[in-house]
């Protein structure tokens, strides 16, 4: 039995997988698996057959210790495996590697994921092998663009149910209190689709159209699954007719299970045969609809995602657009269309334009194609909202170009000629193009292509009034000439009608016709994709016009343009509290309010000359709202979650955790229960034995990611020392305590705490790499930043640290993006000093 060397492994970069591409034809995958000998530890076994034109290559594999390696029949040194890769020397023509190993489980979200329910004890497993984490689950070629079919063994407990990318067969008796679970050979699959689902999960199965469907979460949720169960498949079954309809291509992959999975790092995962979501997505306490319209909209993405990226795959990273563009323009359409949540655009407005935009607005910014990944572990920083909201957001502006006919023609084409294949943008867009040759309306797509998908960065369009002009300006780093058309809505500032109008903007200044005091919102139904703000006029004129403003996608794009204002430093921090205090009472979707008011107290609140009386001006207007609202309506119930979190009156929020003086309609149940223990821990109006006491009460997982937040947000040295323990991996935690952890170490208020960690992060971020990896190393270098230090001390600290080439790519993104929020802070504080 041979160690395996543990030192960090290496991404792969696209020159050598390019080299292994033309070198190899993978055959097929055989792994077993043994995942109930060991709670730490389980056993991997592959055979991996496949042809090459002879020469060196290299396997990917990240065992604990290496049991046997075998090529050809002859051993091989399992020394040679460094940094995650073994040498291969193959021989021409046919070959197969056998791999035996001792993988590791792991807590971060990656690889096969390990957790505990704290709920009832019970062990549960899930797969995740995107972006270098397959290696860690067997030895294989990983790259997307080697595609072979698999065919798992799986030996689990007994009392467990496996699932996976093909349907099983029933298992069979094993050796002790062991089943063995036999799948059927999948379709051709990159490796990073694979995935297994195993453990004792509550599972629930249908049917719709030939395909059977499936269900599962921890048995501790079970009946909140069950709860869900009719709504989740009846989207499920609505969005499948609706593929098939568009694209006359039916859901190649067999059986179609979704897994609710707990500390899962994305909202989802798009394996075929077994879609993961992480399981807060299985609700436990009230939402609001705009959260199951997130839910909705997330399970017609990962259905799209069947067709795009699980049928015909993106050859290398730089086209994950090919992927997640097209499932949320798909996954919102399709939801809108013909579920129940015909408001899925407005809610989309509200949840994500900002998200794209502002990453649009970064140093760190990138094409939405051909982003220029280098390799896998630099492509995961963009999986941004570049990728999914801008992408989705050009790809709505193609279609209403080409029309339905020809996008879907030519989508269709891309299907067929690359079936469990591979394929590069300029495939798509030859398919566009031949579709529309077809049908006697030809098109050249290679400006379009050249300006909205190769070029970085949105245009900024702003009014000059005293010009009389709309102007269109293109980042200065990344020059564009882009032609927009949009509507403009305009209206009289005291009370007036809107009167919406389409403008084209094909040069940098266009004439329009503005009346005296007019209020002016440009793209207010997001026709377009650039960043569209308000001038001083129209703020002041919004005050009284947004109260009168009927149109739930007219206020969404009002709210777009005074946040991206804000954001450059145009619009005041006072102004936006004013404009709140009046509309909120207005508001009629629980969105505006779930999605505004966070970011208000998160970037607002703290910029204005008196944070606390701010604060509690939007209070009062909560509570009022939660009042007048209609009695158990989610708006009553986004109005009354942030009246929680505007509290300040220790009193109070100690009423509401008793049921007391509650607006009629509302109940505290888990949810509200530690929204109101975090906010009396910010406030230090509890202690650590009474948020014990409450973990114990009711020790579910989400307790336990809100006992850290908690714990982190305590007003002392402890609290901050508690949370740095975790930060450093002195303590290991899962991933969702590690970020609730970060987030709730760092509250306004209490930077005479957390100042002597500022320097200590920029310090001791480098050596994170050594605790963790990937995704959770990624959002532990976020989620731990100093965003309450808004001086120019931390932007030179964050400098000096971006100085250093060898920072890993992952903690250097992550740094970027938040150092450009910190900057842009400082900004509108010169722009709007409070003293």
């Amino acid at each position: 039995m041979t160690a395996a060397n543990q030192s960090p492994s290496t991404s792969l970069k696209r020159a050598e997988a390019e080299a292994r591409f033309e070198l190899l034809d993978v055959a097929s995958y055989d792994v077993h698996l043994d995942l109930a000998s060991d709670e730490a530890t389980f056993r991997s076994v592959t055979t991996l057959r496949f042809t090459s034109r002879g020469g060196a290559t290299f396997v990917d594999l990240k065992p604990l210790r290496v049991n046997e390696i075998r090529l050809n029949g002859s051993p091989l040194d399992a020394d040679l495996l460094e940094r995650g890769r073994l040498p291969l020397a193959t021989v021409e023509g046919a070959n197969e590697l056998v791999v035996d190993a001792v993988m590791r489980f792991r807590n971060d979200g990656e690889g096969l994921h390990r957790s505990v329910d704290p709920a009832d004890g019970r062990h549960y497993v899930y797969g995740m092998s995107f972006m270098d984490a397959a290696p860690s689950i067997f030895a294989c070629f990983d790259q997307p663009d080697l595609k072979a079919p698999y065919t798992f063994h799986v030996t689990a407990p007994s009392d467990w149910v496996v699932v996976g990318n093909a349907p099983s067969a029933d298992p069979e008796p094993g050796a002790g209190n062991t089943a063995l679970w036999e799948f059927e050979q999948t379709q051709p699959l990159s490796t990073y689709f694979v995935t297994l689902v195993a453990g004792p999960y509550h599972v629930i199965r249908d049917h719709h159209d030939g395909i059977a469907l499936g269900l599962s979460a921890r048995q501790s949720i079970a009946k909140d699954l069950d709860a869900d169960a009719d709504e989740l498949f009846t989207m499920t079954r609505q969005c499948f007719d609706e593929y098939h309809r568009l694209f006359g291509i039916r859901y190649p992959f067999g059986d179609y299970h979704q897994a609710f999975v707990p500390e899962f790092n994305a909202g989802a995962m798009e394996n075929p045969g077994c879609v993961t979501f992480r399981d807060p997505l299985v609700f436990s306490s009230r939402v609001t609809r705009g959260v199951r319209i997130q839910r909705a909209s997330t399970v017609a993405h990962e259905m799209a995602h069947q067709w795009f990226g699980n049928l015909t795959t993106p050859k290398w990273w730089d086209d994950l657009w090919l992927n997640e563009s097209f499932a949320e323009y798909m996954g919102n359409r399709v939801t809108g269309d013909v579920t129940e949540y015909g408001d899925v655009w407005t809610h989309n407005s509200y949840a994500r334009r900002q998200w794209g935009l502002v990453a649009d607005q970064r140093p760190s910014t990138h094409p939405v194609a051909g982003n220029g990944a280098a390799d896998a572990s630099s492509a995961l920083q963009d999986f941004d909202g570049i990728s999914y909201a801008k992408g989705s957001s050009i790809l709505k502006q193609l279609n209403a170009r080409l029309g339905d006919e020809v996008f879907f023609a030519g989508v269709v084409d891309h299907f067929t000629t690359h079936r469990f294949g591979n394929a590069t943008m300029h495939d798509l867009f030859a398919s566009w193009e031949r579709a529309a040759a077809q049908r006697a309306s030809a098109v050249d797509l290679s400006t379009f292509t050249s300006n909205w998908l190769r070029t970085a960065g949105p245009d900024a369009i702003t009014l000059d009034r005293a010009a009389g002009v709309v102007r269109r300006t293109p980042p200065a780093d990344h020059p564009a000439d882009r032609s927009h058309t949009l509507r403009v809505a305009t209206a009289r500032p005291q009370g007036g009608e809107w009167e919406v109008d389409t403008l084209s903007l094909a040069a940098a200044e266009t004439p329009v016709a503005v009346v005296g005091g007019d209020a002016v919102v440009l793209d207010p139904f997001e026709d377009t994709w650039a960043v569209a703000q308000p001038d001083p006029t129209t703020v002041a004129a919004l005050t009284a016009l947004l109260p009168t403003t009927a149109d739930p996608a007219l206020r969404a794009g009002i709210w777009n343009n005074v946040r991206s204002g804000f954001h450059n430093a145009a619009v005041a921090p006072a102004a936006v509290v004013e404009l709140l205090v009046a509309g909120l009472p207005s508001e009629d979707t629980d969105d505006a309010i779930f999605y505004t008011l966070p970011w208000t107290l998160r970037e607002v609140v703290p910029m204005t000359t008196d944070p606390a009386a701010a604060m509690d001006r939007l209070h009062a207007v909560l509570v009022e709202k939660a009042t007048g609202a209609a009695a158990g309506s989610t708006l009553q119930l986004a109005a009354f979650q942030s009246a929680v979190s505007t509290a300040t009156d220790a009193g109070q929020l100690r009423s509401w955790l008793a049921g007391r003086v509650l607006p009629e309609g509302l109940e505290v149940d888990l949810d509200l229960r530690w929204r109101m223990l975090v906010q009396l821990a910010t406030l230090g109006e509890t202690d650590r034995e009474e948020l014990q006491r409450a973990l114990e009460a009711e020790p579910t997982a989400r307790s336990r990611v809100e006992h850290s937040r908690a714990m982190a947000s305590l007003p002392d040295a402890e609290a901050k020392a508690w949370a740095w323990a975790r930060f450093t991996g002195e303590v290991d935690v899962p991933n969702y305590e590690l970020e609730a952890a970060g987030l709730g170490m760092w509250r306004a208020g209490q930077e005479h705490l957390t100042a002597p960690y500022v320097e200590r992060y920029f310090a001791e971020v480098p050596a994170t790499v050594e605790v963790r990896s990937g995704w959770n190393l990624a959002d532990g270098a976020d989620s731990f930043f100093p965003v309450t230090a808004v001086d120019e001390q931390t932007v030179a600290l964050a400098r000096a640290l971006l100085a250093d080439a060898e920072v890993d790519a992952s903690i250097r993104r992550r740094v970027v993006d938040a150092t450009d929020d910190l900057e842009h802070r400082l900004a509108v504080r010169r722009a709007f000093p409070t003293v």
